[in-house]
C-alpha cells in the first residue's frame, strides 16, 4: 500500500458509510453518558418523577376532563423541548432513527398517558400501580428481544421475585378484582415498555433529552388537534390542584423525568435500569397518602424490603 492510498482510504471508508447510512456498532464504544454509578443516579431520578405521575393525574382529572388533559400535557412538553431543541441549534436526527422515535412518541408520549389517565376515571392510584410493578420485566424481556441482550438467570430470577412481590401487594390491596380499567392499564404496560426499550436503544446513539424531545415535537401535530377537539366538549376549570396536575405531568413526568431515565438506560442499560421501577409503586403509595389522602397499606413497608433487595440483586447481576 502507498502512502497516497494510506491517506485517502479513511476518506473512502467515510464516503462509504456516509452512502449506506451505517454508524460502527454502539457496543464498540463505551457509554456516551457516564460511568454505570452516574446512570443509576438518573434512572433513579426518573423513577422518582414518574412515581408522582399517578397522584398529579388524579389532581388534574379534579378539573380536566381526561382527553384534555392528555392532549394540553403532551402540547406543553413539546413547547418546552422545542424550544431547547431550537435555542440549541440541534440539527435533525438522521432518518434512520425517525422509526424508533415514533415508536418513542407513541408508547410514552401518546399510549401511557392516555390510557393510563382513562384508566384513573374509575381505578385508584394503589391499583393502577400494577402497571408499574409489571412494567419493569416487561420492559426487560423486550429489550432483550429488540436488542439481543441476555441478562444472567439469577438477574431474571430477581427480576420475577421483585415483579412478583410488587403484583402480589397490589392486588391485595385492591380486593384481587379486576376493574374494566385493567385493559386500559394492560394496554398502556405494553406500548410503554415498547417506548422505553427503543428509547434506551436511541439514547446509545442521541443524548436522552434529545430522544424524548423529538418524540415529543413528532406528537404535537396530533396533541394540537386533539387538544382543540377536547376543550369543546369535556370540561375544563382550572383549580389549584388541576393546575398543578397538569403542569407536574408536562413538565416533570413526561419531559425533565424522561430527560434522566433515558440517560440512566443508555448508562447501566436497559433491564438493569428497568428493574429500578420496581419501587415505584411504593413511591406512588407514598405520595398518595400526602397527596391524595389515601391510607398507607401495613404491607407497605414489608413490601418495600422485599423490593429493594430484589434491585439489589438486579443491579449486581452480570448478564
Amino acid at each position: 500500500m502507498t502512502a497516497q492510498d494510506s491517506a485517502t482510504r479513511p476518506k473512502r471508508i467515510a464516503v462509504s458509510e456516509a452512502a449506506t447510512g451505517t454508524t460502527a456498532p454502539v457496543a464498540a464504544t463505551p457509554a456516551p453518558h457516564g460511568s454505570r454509578r452516574t446512570g443509576t443516579v438518573m434512572a433513579a431520578l426518573g423513577v422518582t418523577a414518574f412515581s408522582l405521575t399517578f397522584p398529579a393525574t388524579a389532581w388534574g382529572l379534579q378539573g380536566i376532563g381526561p382527553w384534555s388533559l392528555v392532549t394540553l400535557r403532551g402540547v406543553l412538553s413539546a413547547l418546552i423541548a422545542g424550544g431547547c431543541l431550537l435555542a440549541l441549534r440541534v440539527p435533525v436526527p438522521h432518518r434512520r432513527h425517525w422509526a424508533g422515535l415514533a415508536v418513542v412518541g407513541a408508547g410514552v408520549v401518546v399510549g401511557f398517558p392516555l390510557l393510563t389517565t382513562l384508566a384513573l376515571q374509575t381505578s385508584t392510584t394503589a391499583h393502577a400501580a400494577v402497571v408499574v410493578g409489571l412494567l419493569p420485566l416487561t420492559t426487560a424481556v423486550l429489550s432483550a428481544l429488540r436488542t439481543g441482550a441476555r441478562p444472567s438467570r439469577m438477574f431474571w430470577v430477581a427480576a420475577l421475585a421483585g415483579a412478583a412481590a410488587v403484583i402480589a401487594f397490589t392486588v391485595q390491596q385492591s380486593g384481587g378484582a379486576l376493574s374494566a380499567a385493567d385493559l386500559y392499564l394492560f394496554g398502556a404496560l405494553l406500548i410503554c415498555a415498547a417506548g422505553y426499550t427503543e428509547g434506551g436503544r436511541l439514547a446509545r446513539e442521541m443524548p436522552g433529552w434529545q430522544v424524548i424531545g423529538w418524540g415529543l415535537m413528532l406528537c404535537l401535530p396530533l396533541n394540537l388537534l386533539g387538544a382543540v377537539l377536547a376543550l369543546q366538549h369535556e370540561s375544563f376549570q382550572l383549580t389549584g390542584h388541576s393546575t398543578a396536575g397538569l403542569l407536574y405531568s408536562a413538565i416533570g413526568s413526561q419531559f425533565l423525568g424522561l430527560v434522566v431515565w433515558y440517560r440512566g438506560m443508555a448508562a447501566i442499560g436497559v433491564p438493569k435500569a428497568s428493574q429500578l421501577q420496581l419501587a415505584q409503586p411504593l413511591l406512588t403509595l407514598v405520595w398518595s397518602v400526602f397527596l391524595l389522602g389515601e391510607h398507607l397499606p401495613v404491607a407497605a413497608p414489608l413490601t418495600a424490603a422485599a423490593v429493594l433487595v430484589c434491585i439489589a440483586v438486579t443491579q449486581r447481576a452480570r448478564g
